[in-house]
Formats: C-alpha cells, sequence, structure tokens
C-alpha cells in the first residue's frame, strides 16, 4: 500500500494501481464524466444590460443586491428554473449549512474529517511547506486539523480562506486565532475568480476544495473551473481535493432529508433571502424543499417546489416573474464521483492525482493532486 501511515487505521491510501488504473489511463485525453448537465438555454433578459446593472448599484452592498438580482431573473427565466448555488450562502445559509453538517444523516463532513485527521501528517510531508488556500472554506473547521500538522511540522502555517459569507470567515479567524496563534491567516471575502489571480503570488502553495463541493458544479462548470485552477496554479503547486463517493439512494436521501428539517431550512431560506433583498414577496409557507437522488446522473438534485401560482417582485430590476403551482425551481446539484472516472479526467488539466485517501466504506475520498 503505497504512500500509507501505519496511523491511517480507519483509511485507505488508494493508488492508480489499485483503482485499475494504467499510465494509458493516467495520461488519456478523453473526458469520461457520465453526469449530464441542465441544458443552457439562451437568456430572455435582453432588457437587463450590464449598464443598468452597474449604474444602479453605488456601494458593495448595492453591488451585491444588484448581482443578486440578476442572477435570479435570469435563472427564473431559464428552462428549466433554476437558481445559483452560491446565493444559498448568506450569513442565515452558513449557519443552517454548519447544522446540516452535524447531523448524524449527513456523512460527508464528519468521514472527511476522519480522513484529513488520519491523513494531515503525511499531506505535509508530501507537499512541504506551502500556503494552503481554500475555497469556500466556511468556518474552517476541518482545515485546523491541516493547519495543526503544518504548524507541527513547520513552526507555523499560511492560510488564505475564501468564502462568500463574511461571518463564516470571522468566525474562522477569531478561532484559529485562538487556537492556532502560529497561523497567518489572510481572508478574502469574494468568489473563486477573486483568489485565482492571487495564486501565483501564493506560490508554492496548495489550493483546498473540500467537502465535494465540486459536486455543486455542473459539467460545463466544473470544465471551466478546473481550466482556471490549471492555469493559475504553477507547476509544483498542490490541489487537495474532497469528494463524495457514496451511492447508496438510501443513505444519500436521507443526508439530504435530515429528519431535523435543516436541509429544508437551507433550501427554502434562499427565497426567504429573496424577501429580505429582492422583495419577492413570497409566501414562505407555499415552498416545499425536495431532494431526490437520480441513480443514472449519479447525482442528488435539490429543488423548491411551489405548492400555489406566485409572482415574484424582484424590486431592484424593477422585473416581476410567475412561478405556477407545482412548479420547482433547482437550487443545487450535488454530484457523486467514481475515481476511475474523476482520476483521468483531471489529468486532462494537468492534475496529477499522486495519493488517494479513503475510509473503508469508500463513500468519501481525498485526492492530493500536484500541477505538473
Amino acid at each position: 500500500m503505497t504512500g500509507g501511515r501505519e496511523t491511517m487505521t480507519d483509511q485507505t491510501v488508494v493508488t492508480s494501481a489499485s483503482l485499475g488504473l494504467s499510465d494509458d489511463a493516467i495520461s488519456a485525453s478523453v473526458v469520461p464524466i457520465d453526469s449530464l448537465v441542465h441544458p443552457h438555454v439562451v437568456r430572455r433578459l435582453a432588457g437587463l444590460s450590464s449598464g443598468r446593472a452597474t449604474s444602479a448599484a453605488s456601494s458593495p452592498e448595492a453591488d451585491a443586491t444588484m448581482e443578486f438580482a440578476v442572477s435570479v431573473a435570469r435563472g427564473l427565466s431559464d428552462h428549466p428554473r433554476r437558481l445559483e448555488s452560491r446565493f444559498l450562502y448568506d450569513a442565515q445559509g452558513s449557519d443552517l449549512f454548519e447544522r446540516i453538517c452535524e447531523q448524524p444523516e449527513y456523512y460527508l463532513t464528519r468521514t472527511e474529517a476522519s480522513i484529513l485527521s488520519a491523513a494531515a501528517s503525511d499531506i505535509a510531508e508530501k507537499t512541504g511547506d506551502v500556503a494552503l488556500v481554500e475555497l469556500g472554506s466556511g468556518s474552517s473547521i476541518k482545515t485546523r486539523l491541516l493547519l495543526d500538522a503544518y504548524v507541527e511540522r513547520f513552526g507555523s502555517a499560511r492560510y488564505t480562506p475564501v468564502d462568500v459569507s463574511s461571518s463564516a470567515l470571522s468566525v474562522a479567524e477569531t478561532e484559529i486565532a485562538a487556537h492556532c496563534p502560529q497561523v497567518d491567516f489572510d481572508s478574502v471575502h469574494g468568489t473563486y475568480d477573486d483568489v485565482f489571480p492571487r495564486l501565483e503570488a501564493l506560490s508554492p502553495c496548495m489550493l483546498l476544495f473540500l467537502g465535494s463541493t465540486v459536486g455543486n458544479l455542473d459539467h460545463v462548470e466544473t470544465a471551466a473551473f478546473w481550466s482556471r485552477v490549471a492555469t493559475h496554479l504553477k507547476p509544483g503547486d498542490f490541489c487537495l481535493l474532497g469528494v463524495d463517493t457514496g451511492e447508496d439512494p438510501d443513505v444519500l436521501h436521507a443526508a439530504y432529508n435530515d429528519a431535523a428539517g435543516h436541509s429544508a431550512a437551507f433550501t427554502c431560506n434562499v427565497f426567504a433571502r429573496m424577501n429580505r433583498e429582492l422583495g419577492s414577496s413570497l409566501d414562505m409557507d407555499a415552498i416545499d424543499h425536495v431532494a431526490r437522488y437520480v441513480p443514472h446522473l449519479r447525482r442528488v438534485e435539490i429543488f423548491g417546489r411551489f405548492l400555489k401560482d406566485q409572482d415574484i417582485e424582484i424590486e431592484p430590476l424593477g422585473h416581476t416573474l410567475r412561478v405556477s403551482r407545482g412548479e420547482m425551481i433547482l437550487t443545487e446539484v450535488s454530484r457523486k464521483f467514481r475515481l476511475r472516472q474523476l482520476v483521468p479526467y483531471l489529468c486532462t488539466f494537468g492534475l496529477v492525482a499522486r495519493h488517494v485517501y479513503a475510509d473503508r466504506d469508500r463513500r468519501v475520498a481525498v485526492l492530493l493532486l500536484e500541477r505538473t
């Protein structure tokens, strides 16, 4: 078992050989992803020019509101209707997601944390003293396992968390400062695109993309994302990728429909956010959470289902859309991955899986990728 450590009692280091991947497969140029995407259609909001959107905004807060408004208007004019999942994570949404991660049905967070706890020292040894840059960091709870390992080995650590939630970043900074003052904390409040241009200056670095967040991207978005990663990482930099490899329908249904109702509240919060920020006047009692696993697509699809006809006002744009009873608006997808497909796919972007750490049940995997 190449690359393993005796302390990894609950984890397995998976090599390319144990995955049944030949050298030819590693260097393959074929993209063998079997997940399909919702079709992208021509936008129907010709009246929403970028000039109008920017001229109405006079502050960062107004800019953010206008960006949300335009995204909602476009997504609700698509067929099928959809919302961008990044808008799930305002302060309330981030708090609800933390609660989801604590639920007994949601295996991903605790399993990934167990893997990181066992593998952190091994990862630090293999990468050397690199800056850790985390996309979608949230409150950085799992990342502290890695930071501890880097501080123990190198005496200090450099950490740049990136998140759209300023409150989550604030909590992370306070708690990491108290827990591990040897960490140089430099957060980025924004999207992934806001940090990519900084990666060259941070090199040598390791990009962290944990929690199977990559599963929230559709096929087109995924290819665009990895292209940007490959462009901005320098040869010798690393990426630590956490992915969900589970496919038991019953387990997945429970994970996305927890008994405590936090998953439902998380889905509905994006519509409540529309009320708060866009003046949408939605009847929240007439919106339901629907989460279902689609086996042939290997993904969970999450919707807000409307229980009655509703007019959705988007006040910053002076725009109104109608949603009929029974319509479902896609708020999120969560794709599940097969390593035999994912590893060659990542190689097409110059990202080679040096080591793969997994739990015994093979429901979660953490891939240590190197940019070549």
